[in-house]
């Protein structure tokens, strides 16, 4: 085999605690994750040395600051060879918009060397190759719904949550991980997020129970920037969404429905106002 296609699928947040920040500098998560069915593809090449990467997306980096890039060095560190890959990003999952965009096609990179180089290393590991690239990498090589602790690499799969209609509103801003979780005050306890009694409802199948006790508490931070966030979550739910939230870090606002036409209504009236508006699904 000489070439290779693959997926990359984006996810949200259903649910993202912070619980206190920890002594390496990163933050202790409890979170909700869940993949979508927007994603990205990704086409590997053999190649006898080095990497390339182009993509149609102009905004990413193509050198050594994109995680594709930083997927192949970790690999080919642990594996201890010495091979190269040319690789075409086709993006379509909004860039630093909450959605693991960037660490969705480094998983898509872990994976496909994985079979294109026939090293036989298994999802853990992966996975474990993947905590080092970025803390949402080891859920995008694990995919579905999930529990997260740690900083997002203890993963704990729930019963799944899929074909559940989605709407997507990016405005257009990129908002930076690091910058959201530097400012987040931890000291107000009614941030919490109840993820306990979420991933209970997730697991009766109870979307409407599932919209109304989602909750993500790095949304103070960035609504306080961007209080359009605070304003999309209002119109979506007013336009018929069960329940809207930020996803991750954000700026991308997502709704909750159960009926297709309402979203669709939606859709119309966002896309007369923000820039990139997206249907899509749970998996």
């Amino acid at each position: 085999m000489e070439e290779i296609i693959l997926d990359a699928y984006g996810k949200i947040n259903l649910a993202l605690d912070v619980l206190y920040k920890r002594n390496d500098g990163y933050h202790e998560i409890d979170s909700v994750m869940q993949q979508i069915d927007l994603k990205d593809t990704l086409i590997l090449k053999k190649r006898d040395n080095g990497i390339s990467i182009e993509s149609n997306e102009k905004s990413i980096p193509l050198d050594e600051r994109n995680l594709a890039y930083k997927a192949w060095r970790k690999l080919t560190d642990k594996a201890k060879i010495n091979k190269g890959v040319d690789i075409t990003i086709i993006k379509r999952i909004p860039v630093a918009a909450g959605l693991a965009g960037g660490s969705t096609d480094a998983a898509a990179v872990l994976k496909g060397l994985n079979i294109l180089w026939g090293l036989n290393l298994s999802q853990e590991e992966l996975m474990e190759i993947g905590r080092e690239i970025g803390a949402d990498v080891p859920f995008c090589i694990f995919g579905g719904t999930a529990r997260a602790k740690g900083i997002g690499e203890r993963l704990e799969r729930i019963k799944g949550f899929s074909n559940k209609l989605i709407l997507l509103v990016n405005i257009g801003v990129e908002v930076p991980t690091e910058y959201v979780y530097k400012s987040l005050g931890l000291n107000n306890k009614n941030m919490a997020v109840n993820v306990e009694e979420l991933v209970k409802y997730i697991e009766r199948d109870n979307l409407r129970k599932v919209a109304e006790n989602m909750g993500n508490v790095l949304e103070s931070v960035v609504i306080r920037d961007y209080p359009i966030i605070d304003e999309i979550k209002k119109e979506m739910v007013e336009s018929g969404a069960l329940g809207a939230l930020m996803s991750g870090s954000g700026p991308t606002v997502f709704g909750i429905f159960d009926d297709e036409s309402k979203l669709y209504s939606c859709k119309e009236k966002m896309e007369a106002k923000y820039k990139k508006v997206i249907v899509t699904k749970t998996i």
